[in-house]
């Protein structure tokens, strides 16, 4: 297993490991957990690793998983095995998920997860950042904790990019074009992370497509504003794409310093600045 000489700022002595219980990260396939279960492995020997799989999961994340999997040197727990979101969508009545109704979030994440940690007492670490101003999930289980590793030592963007370039794990290859984890039809997505499903992996898009439908007077979209059918019109990807260009040069001009990667963040945030999931975009 390869060790990892991390250049990182000064990090405060931890007790974490000498806790009785379990110690567990759930990863989302994105680069903030991805990076903490590498930050904690050499101080955490007994971590255990969790990921949720919806069955919607774009294929990098799972190459991405993968190759995680083989720098810790330790099995990732893949739950949800049988169920995944064509089951609940059934029970669901065929109501998709959205932003004000998350059952995505509770039946195929914390349901699964809670489940496997059972009564055992859980030291749950969290990889929300020292500059992000959010907590992730917080469950009302007695017997989880959550910790913050990343709070606790000051650690930033730029910290998880340096731990993942170090590790030579690097970024997820859809950072390219996306910059949430999360299902391929996530309602969190913005316009063009939308049309960047739509030309990468049809297939999914097509499905996504699929699961839309008016019924009883209700329309089922993933997207208030307009079906996919509809944001995949020529005339509307070239708007979108028009528009997700201009911020990316303003995002150039304003900080020119940035990597790529930010950059493209800021001017997706710059379409539609939410939060975004606490479980999955991590």
């Amino acid at each position: 297993m390869r060790s990892l000489a991390l250049s990182l700022p000064h990090q405060p002595e931890s007790d974490w490991a000498a806790r009785p219980g379990r110690h567990i990260v759930s990863l989302s396939g994105g680069k903030d957990s991805t990076a903490l279960a590498i930050y904690l492995r050499d101080k955490i020997p007994q971590l255990e690793y969790v990921f949720c799989d919806t069955h919607k999961e774009l294929p990098e994340t799972y190459e991405y998983l993968d190759k995680l999997e083989a720098f810790l040197g330790k099995k990732i727990n893949r739950l949800n095995p049988q169920r995944g979101f064509d089951h609940w969508l059934e029970m669901y009545g065929g109501m998709l998920p959205s932003a004000q109704v998350r059952w995505c979030t509770r039946k195929l994440k914390i349901e699964p997860f809670e489940a496997f940690v059972g009564n055992d007492k859980i030291w749950s670490y969290i990889g929300i950042r020292a500059d992000e101003n959010r907590s992730g999930y917080i469950s009302i289980k007695p017997n989880i904790t959550p910790i913050y590793p990343y709070k606790e030592g000051g650690l930033v963007l730029a910290d998880v990019e340096r731990i993942l370039n170090e590790s030579g794990i690097g970024l997820p290859s859809y950072y390219e074009w996306r910059q949430r984890s999360g299902c391929t039809f996530c309602f969190f997505q913005r316009s063009a992370e939308w049309i960047g499903l739509m030309e990468r992996h049809r297939e999914a898009f097509e499905e996504a497509k699929r699961y839309e439908k008016e019924q009883d007077g209700e329309r089922f979209y993933w997207r208030q504003s307009e079906s996919l059918s509809e944001l995949e019109q020529p005339e509307r990807i070239e708007q979108i794409k028009r528009e997700h260009i201009i911020r990316l040069e303003a995002e150039r001009k304003r900080r020119p310093d940035r990597p790529l990667i930010d950059i493209i963040g800021a001017a997706l945030d710059a379409e539609e600045d939410d939060v975004g999931c606490n479980i999955c975009h991590l």
